[in-house]
């Protein structure tokens, strides 16, 4: 048996091998993946087998006849030297209830977790903690504290009048822009266009959301049975989380938009409806603004910039986003949204 730990081609051959070996052991394979690895026999059979996508490790699997050798040691080890060769050290992963323990002999912590569906862990002893203490400092007492998050990808009015219902309903609000990339518009950017666009709301403090809220797009579903679990998993996961983050910062509710149209948010939403209260928090699902009768939506901004049609949605924008596409200053995202395939899903 070699000990080496080979890099396996998404194009090649063996990863029909990798396919195989995931699913023996009751795993998919991932669709987000930016690197694959594995350990083969004499026989050129693959034995175990690890991937990346961007800072997280998933896809690792080792074959029932070769368990307790040391191999999910190699090749985490080895995913561990690829991520640090391309700047990477700060990283994630997902993993079965029954693999934390191992994982966690490996140098990785736990998060959080979700029973008897996965555990979600880093490889930074303190890494949450001090997320949660950095919040820390910018916690202000009130007799009313809130909070919302989103993607803002860009920010609409849709969002700004979720936000600015609960300034007016509440002593604080706290609003959480995910940090994580997810599309041709630049997390920096989003988070920008956010801070500009609740800059007249005094009692509104914004925060990155750091790794620790998760996007869809880089949320694992590989060993999750269908999509429906999926979204199911990552919205009780992220409630985990959150509770966690709202016992820091004194928030006693979450403010979300209704979701029409899409069955992930909904989903998402009707798992927070469910869990919150046992927390101790309460949900406020707002019905979604409408301008001329559409509902704002940020994909159809997205959509519009992509057409060259920015003045067609510039009811659905406040002035700091539309200035921003209009001018010089987002030209690069422009042309980033412009060249991009499928804008619905980021």
């Amino acid at each position: 048996m070699s000990d080496v730990v080979e890099s396996i081609s998404p194009k090649s051959r063996d990863m029909a091998q990798v396919e195989a070996l995931l699913h023996q052991e009751g795993i998919r394979l991932d669709q987000n993946l930016d690197y694959t690895c594995g350990i083969f026999d004499e026989d050129g059979k693959l034995i175990a087998t690890g991937s990346c996508f961007e800072n997280t490790l998933r896809c690792l699997a080792v074959s029932s006849a070769h368990q307790g050798e040391g191999l999910l040691s190699q090749i985490v080890s080895h995913l561990t030297e690829y991520q640090a060769a391309r700047g990477n050290f700060r990283l994630f992963l997902y993993t079965k209830v029954k693999s934390a323990k191992f994982l966690a002999d490996l140098g990785f912590y736990e998060i959080a977790r979700v029973e008897d569906k996965l555990v979600f862990m880093e490889n930074r002893r303190t890494g949450f903690g001090d997320y949660c203490a950095r919040l820390a400092a910018a916690r202000r007492e009130g007799r009313r504290i809130t909070s919302v998050v989103m993607n803002a990808n860009p920010f609409t009015l849709g969002h700004r009048y979720l936000v600015e219902q609960a300034a007016a309903e509440n002593d604080v609000v706290h609003l959480f822009v995910l940090s994580q990339e997810a599309g041709p518009i630049p997390a920096a950017v989003r988070k920008k266009l956010v801070v500009e666009g609740v800059a007249d709301l005094p009692n509104v403090i914004c925060h990155d959301s750091d790794a620790y809220m998760i996007s869809s797009a880089t949320f694992p579903s590989y060993f999750l049975k269908d999509s429906d679990e999926v979204v199911r998993t990552q919205a009780a996961l992220d409630l985990e989380i959150f509770k966690k983050i709202a016992d820091t910062l004194g928030i006693q509710s979450r403010y979300v938009g209704q979701e029409p149209t899409s069955h992930t948010t909904c989903l998402y939403n009707e798992v927070m409806t469910e869990k919150m209260p046992g927390m101790g928090l309460e949900c406020r699902i707002l019905p979604r603004k409408t301008v001329n009768g559409q509902v704002i939506s940020a994909s159809t901004v997205r959509q519009a910039i992509h057409d060259g049609k920015l003045e067609s949605v510039r009811a659905m924008l406040p002035d700091t986003t539309y200035r921003y596409f209009a001018g010089p200053e987002g030209a690069q995202t422009v042309a980033a949204l412009q060249a991009a395939e499928n804008l619905i899903h980021h």
